[in-house]
């Protein structure tokens, strides 16, 4: 195969941007957008710079949207889409696959509910049809210009459900905290890799002065947090397998957000099971058991492997000593 010149690439990825993603990656020198080659049918690129060249990575997004069970996401999942107001944030590095879940969850709504759901995308990767639900679908830099103004005109679009992408500044999480707090049920991301490291991401946002007002904010209207890493899977035809930490925001989480004594909830995840609640090492120990992740490879990815080691056992380590 005969290698494309720079200018035979840029030609290309300049022939399927608007004028506005130009002028965007000739400015910061890096771009992402979706690009739907045929009907149904799209792919998302990220167009980058490396040595004064232009370069692209491209993955094709599926045109049928998972299920929470295709995604073998846990079944809690479905009643956290299922919530009337609050906010959910969906957490993990880049690659955990985050979109992919959000994706899931909305669809479950628009399965299951008569409701407004409105989105707002960096790109746009999953085209929703219109099932209960009915569905606007925003980008970013082609329906509006910042994260900020599109969900304060959210509030005023009448939305039931609002999606978000990754909440990144203050004011972007600040409004969304603000549209959870007067009845909509929010979505957003976290770019984090676990329930703690989310915490401290959001506070280290703002000034410190500002950080006992959004903790008492995020006590009040906090309903989730659902972390997530992919792990290679062993089973026919699934390629990875999330482990998947989730953080339900029960009365005892509400009071240590509260008084500042966020790194209680680990403890309260993993002793929180019944409720639905667990952390990595529980969930990879469940992926082991189903068959759906080898346990070479669980041990790998386990952020404590001695701890997953005492649970294929049967041992649960708490900070209070071993229960059986």
């Amino acid at each position: 195969m005969a290698e494309l010149s720079n200018d035979a690439i840029r030609a290309m990825l300049y022939d399927i941007m608007t004028e506005e993603q130009q002028a965007l990656f000739e400015e910061i020198g890096s771009l992402d957008f979706a690009y739907e080659f045929m009907p149904g049918r799209r792919v998302r690129i990220n167009v980058f710079r490396q040595r004064g060249n232009t370069s692209m990575a491209a993955r094709l997004v599926h045109s049928r949207i998972p299920s929470i069970e295709d995604l073998h996401l846990p079944p809690v999942l479905k009643k956290i889409a299922e919530l009337n107001q609050g906010l959910v944030l969906v957490c993990g590095v880049t690659g955990s696959g985050k979109s992919t879940t959000l994706a899931a969850l909305i669809e479950h709504i628009n399965e299951t509910r008569r409701c407004h759901i409105l989105t707002v995308e960096d790109p746009i990767e999953y085209l929703y049809a219109d099932k209960k639900a009915f569905i606007n679908q925003r980008e970013m830099g082609l329906d509006v210009h910042t994260w900020e103004e599109a969900l304060k005109a959210a509030v005023r679009q009448d939305p039931d459900v609002i999606l978000v992408g990754e909440m990144r500044d203050p004011d972007t999480f600040a409004a969304g905290l603000t549209a959870a707090e007067t009845g909509h049920l929010v979505f957003g991301t976290v770019h984090s890799s676990n329930t703690g490291q989310t915490f401290v991401r959001i506070l280290d946002m703002f000034h410190t002065d500002r950080q006992h007002i959004i903790r008492q904010g995020l006590a009040f209207n906090l309903q989730a947090i659902v972390c997530q890493n992919l792990l290679p899977s062993c089973a026919e035809g699934v390629s990875v397998s999330p482990a998947v930490e989730v953080m339900l925001a029960n009365p005892t989480i509400r009071k240590v957000i509260r008084e500042g004594q966020e790194k209680q909830i680990a403890e309260i995840i993993k002793a929180s099971r019944e409720e639905g609640m667990q952390d990595f090492t529980q969930s990879i120990a469940g992926l082991i058991k189903d068959g759906l992740v080898e346990v070479r490879v669980g041990l790998e990815y386990a952020p404590n492997r001695q701890e997953l080691e005492m649970v294929l056992r049967g041992i649960q380590l708490t900070h209070r000593g071993i229960l059986t």
